[in-house]
């Protein structure tokens, strides 16, 4: 099987096996609500992070492919932490409005790069 399923499906399984097991500790008392929730939805934040931080170190022929898939990585990761920052310390409001604006501009500044090269290429050829 192709590592980068299995990969996915290990952070799927982490993901359910993480709310399966706080979902106990929540019945049982150990822990409320909104700590399930925040945990859970965090555990999405590191899994956008761990995949933009793998995206620079796929193998790309082209130099501008390389240069928007280390910029995609890079505004992936970070995306991807803040996300877990805000829903671990903000309110969940303000988690839930500013941490998917954080991922949106997390995916739109590689997109923003790649159009605004393809039209300096335009330009030049």
């Amino acid at each position: 099987m192709n590592k980068e399923l299995i990969a996915g499906l290990a952070w799927g399984g982490g993901i359910i096996a993480m709310a399966l097991g706080l979902t106990l500790a929540r019945k049982l008392g150990y822990v409320d609500g909104d700590t399930v929730k925040r945990v859970v939805i965090a555990m999405n934040g590191l899994m956008i992070a761990w995949y933009g931080n793998r995206m620079p170190k796929r193998f790309f022929p082209n130099e501008l492919a390389r240069k928007v898939s280390r910029l995609g990585g890079w505004c992936m990761t970070v995306s991807g932490l803040v996300y877990v920052a805000l829903w671990a310390f903000a309110p969940i409001p303000v988690a839930v409005a500013v941490g998917s604006a954080v991922v949106l501009a997390g995916i739109a500044a590689p997109v923003a790069y790649c159009v605004s090269q393809r039209n300096r290429f335009r330009k030049v050829g």
